[in-house]
């Protein structure tokens, strides 16, 4: 039997999970180069970091309080920073249920030598058992496991009354999911993900508590210059008013500010996780109508509307021919599954991603999996 070739492709075949497909009507000439050639400390260039730190605080809807400071390195820079610069005072509980958990685990045991970790952890597909975190203790965790496609259901397992802090990597849950920011003392991202913003960037946001560790406790290790948030016991508040630890991309900054306009223009961060949610409910369809093809998510709760992972009735070198098939004929680029995940597929469904195009997706899945089967 033929399998004849599908018609229609999508406009934009780019399904990274990062960096991420620029948002719709995307166009360099849109942004605003005004600071390009500027100091990032001169006023312009210190007014173009606020108002990007500015709006991120009110776009997320923050409570008070809450401080955003833009750091170097991606969201990589920030998690490593933080670690640190803020764990040693208590015991410290690390969840994970995929690569990037697994990395600070490994940072905090073999680079840090904390001894009093405690490791909770479970396999690529399901969640661990997140009653286990005791609210003495920090923790870790990974809000959306970007190489499982497993999210937190909720903030439930967090304690009002903990007593330690939550250090939380979000960086492919921010702007796509909903964040109790009270359960949250530390949060990362890089607006490389959900924004679809450009790499190199990490963003921090601090509750009170987690200013509090910060200006009462001293690392018993050396401080990379890099990484230091306080001097003389305080807070280095500039860092978290646009005036950044290292030089800056203006460029990006510029980006980042495009994207978050069109989040504002869109209608806020609840339309932007209506967006993701949106194009997951596309892949639900599918998946539900095609027995060869699953989610690695295996409860339906914890499925991730981001970084979606799909597991196929294919092998491994099956999988790698049906993932060159989709970029040979431009129908999807980046679509492989994370190299350290289980083999099977990983597409994005973040909000800069259009529906019609995960629809225009579709047949050529269908496709390439009846040409490599």
């Amino acid at each position: 039997m033929s399998n004849p070739t599908p018609l229609i492709k999508p406009a934009n075949p780019n399904f990274s999970s990062g960096p991420c497909a620029k948002r719709p009507g995307y166009a360099l000439d849109q942004l605003d180069i005004s600071t390009l050639g500027r100091s990032h400390r001169s006023v312009v260039g210190k007014d173009a970091l606020q108002k990007v730190i500015r709006d991120t605080a009110e776009l997320l809807q923050l409570p008070e309080g809450y401080r955003v400071g833009i750091v170097p390195a991606s969201d990589t820079g920030a998690m490593e920073m933080i670690m640190w610069s803020m764990l040693g005072a208590r015991p410290v509980d690390v969840c994970y249920w995929e690569s990037f958990g697994q990395g600070w685990f490994a940072d905090i045991t073999k680079q840090l030598k904390l001894e009093n970790v405690n490791e909770i952890k479970s396999n690529y597909g399901v969640l661990p058992d997140l009653s286990q975190v005791n609210p003495a203790n920090d923790c870790i965790f990974t809000w959306n496991g970007t190489t499982s496609g497993v999210k937190v259901k909720n903030g439930d397992f967090i304690a009002d009354d903990r007593e330690g802090l939550t250090i939380c990597d979000a960086t492919s849950a921010v702007f796509a999911m909903q964040m109790p920011w009270e359960k949250l003392d530390v949060t990362t991202f890089s607006w490389q993900k959900v924004l679809g913003g450009e790499g190199g960037h990490g963003v921090i946001i601090l509750s009170p508590r987690a200013v509090e560790r910060l200006e009462n406790y001293i690392p018993s290790w050396p401080m990379p210059k890099i990484f230091r948030l306080t001097a003389g016991g305080k807070l280095i508040e500039g860092i978290f008013k646009g005036a950044t630890i290292n030089t800056p991309s203006m460029l990006c900054v510029a980006d980042y500010q495009d994207a978050l306009n069109w989040v504002k223009n869109i209608g806020g961060v609840q339309a932007s996780i209506q967006k993701s949610l949106d194009n997951l409910a596309v892949l639900e369809t599918y998946v539900s109508q095609n027995s060869w093809i699953n989610f690695l998510a295996e409860d339906p709760a914890s499925l991730s509307n981001t970084s979606v992972c799909l597991s196929l009735d294919l092998d491994s070198s099956q999988i790698k021919q049906l993932i060159k098939l989709l970029a040979d004929n431009q129908a999807a680029y980046d679509i492989g599954a994370y190299k350290d995940a289980p083999s099977g597929l990983r597409i994005w469904c973040g909000s800069t991603v259009q529906e019609s195009d995960l629809t225009a997706l579709l047949p050529w899945l269908t496709w390439a999996y009846l040409e490599v089967s």
